[in-house]
């Protein structure tokens, strides 16, 4: 036999199993099999090696991708993965990414980071060598390193600290290019998960940190999943929990008949949970009142049913701010007149009336309470009986919880939502021209006016992809690789001795 077959050999090849289970490797069946078998190491808390077997496994994902990038007019480039400082306040994100940015100075003083997205520099990029309509539309992508300090890297290779990407950047003359483009990469990215033999679900999504006005996640169903999706079997609506929209629900009938309010006392409970089982009463005839400040400091307090949660990127596109910050104790106490846990609805439009910009708003699940239980506005208090519009109002209803079991379609209104688990190996965003305006990325247009450019973002998790397959494929004897992504097509065993010199 030649050397290039025998380097082919078992015998010969670097594969480094393990007997047992790897400690601390319990949390995800992945990163255990993948470490048993020898296709990753690790070296530290959510940094992985990838050895022969495992990278033969990441080539062909990456190549799926590529195939179908260079399918829809992608052109791959190569962007460095240290950015200058520079760059990251130019678009105002040096100060707002958080502890995730990895930030460090080289030996000039200079400050840097380690890339955790690319639309900084692409963007940069563009902006000095696209002048005209005529250029446009790009597309640029690239295979790429990543950093992002996670505060608890966990699931080995499905949140790590560093990873293997493919992000994508669109450029376009216009909105209307820029959407006809998106549902072209909605396709490709249908076309890459169905090679690769994934059950899953695009679903509408949060744009997050990144930015932009629309975007849509490819989720791979796995019970083990992180993410939790909202899916609706008549329409097929899907949505993260993030981002589901809640039908409203119908308004409580005849309040009138409610009887008058009446105090609790309840001593040291103040969560819902507490009081419902210290007074006996269902969570789901609670209402929550939790208290914010906006970025320009003016009060806003959400209602929700006692077994929702606030959504909070609902209540920040509603009120259309950037973030929300949950108020401390002092502050309930200054504007309810009691501590965190005993506040109610009842006086509160009064009380709120002396701050700037105050708002008092209410979700549609709460209209539909008769007969509530909230804070007395005293400490170790509660109130029943409260019903809207008898007892307290609010500026506006909205859609301000996260959706749950028994919440409807808000599209056809016919189904309850069906909830299922999946991880989240593609992300697409409209980005608009947040990226295009802070970097001046502009063009001439046929009449030589200057214009922004509308941009897009395109992301796949490569290397969690790899994970996510054996999220979904395994047994209790190992991995199953679909056919497209093995790492060998053909395992030979000889079962006879054989002359090695045939």
């Amino acid at each position: 036999s030649s050397s290039s077959s025998s380097d082919m050999r078992f015998s010969r090849a670097f594969i480094v199993t393990q007997r047992e289970d790897p400690s601390g490797e319990a949390d995800a069946v992945s990163s255990r099999l993948l470490l048993r078998a020898g296709f990753t190491r690790k070296v530290a808390a959510g940094i992985y090696e990838w050895l022969p077997l495992g990278l033969r496994v990441l080539k062909k994902v990456e190549q799926i991708i590529r195939e179908e990038m260079n399918a829809v007019s992608g052109q791959e480039v190569w962007l460095p993965i240290v950015q200058p400082k520079e760059l990251w306040q130019q678009s105002g994100r040096w100060g707002i990414y958080g502890k995730e940015l990895l930030r460090f100075k080289d030996r000039k003083d200079t400050e840097f980071c380690l890339s955790p997205t690319a639309e900084e520099v692409v963007t940069d990029l563009v902006a000095h060598h696209i002048t005209s309509w005529r250029q446009l539309p790009q597309m640029l992508y690239q295979f790429s390193t990543k950093f992002r300090d996670e505060a608890r890297p966990r699931f080995g290779l499905l949140r790590g600290r560093e990873f293997y990407m493919k992000d994508g950047y669109s450029f376009h003359a216009g909105e209307q290019d820029a959407q006809e483009y998106y549902l072209q990469m909605q396709k490709a990215y249908v076309r890459v998960f169905e090679r690769l033999g994934f059950k899953y679900r695009m679903v509408e999504a949060e744009t997050g940190p990144i930015g932009g006005s629309f975007s849509h996640e490819f989720m791979v169903l796995a019970e083990t999943g992180e993410d939790m999706l909202a899916h609706c079997p008549e329409c097929r609506y899907s949505a993260n929990l993030e981002r589901a929209e809640c039908a409203p629900r119908s308004a409580a009938d005849d309040k009138k008949s409610v009887a008058a309010i009446e105090e609790l006392a309840t001593p040291g409970h103040s969560s819902v949970d507490a009081v419902a089982a210290f007074t006996g009463l269902p969570s789901s005839t609670f209402i929550k009142t939790m208290f914010y400040w906006t970025p320009q400091k003016s009060p806003v307090v959400c209602l929700v049913r006692g077994d929702h949660e606030v959504n909070e990127p609902k209540l920040k596109r509603f009120l259309k701010v950037d973030d929300l910050i949950k108020m401390e104790e002092p502050d309930y106490v200054r504007i309810s007149g009691s501590p965190v846990g005993f506040a109610g609805p009842q006086g509160l439009r009064e009380r709120l009336a002396s701050f700037n910009g105050a708002r008092l708003l209410a979700d549609h699940a709460v209209a539909a309470i008769a007969g509530g239980v909230s804070g007395a506005n005293k400490k170790d208090v509660h109130v029943k009986n409260l019903s809207h519009g008898r007892d307290f109002t609010v500026e506006a209803f909205g859609d301000f919880h996260v959706a749950a079991a028994g919440d409807i379609c808000p599209r056809c209104q016919k189904s309850a939502f069906v909830f299922q688990k999946g991880i989240e190996v593609g992300h697409i965003f409209k980005l608009g021209v947040k990226y295009s305006k802070a970097f001046n990325a502009s063009y001439l247009d046929t009449e030589g006016k200057p214009q922004l450019m509308v941009m897009g973002c395109y992301g796949i998790g490569v290397s969690r992809i790899v994970a996510a397959v054996i999220e979904q494929n395994h047994d209790e004897m190992g991995m199953i690789w679909p056919k497209a992504i093995a790492p060998m097509s053909v395992h030979l065993i000889g079962v006879e001795a054989f002359d090695e010199q045939v």
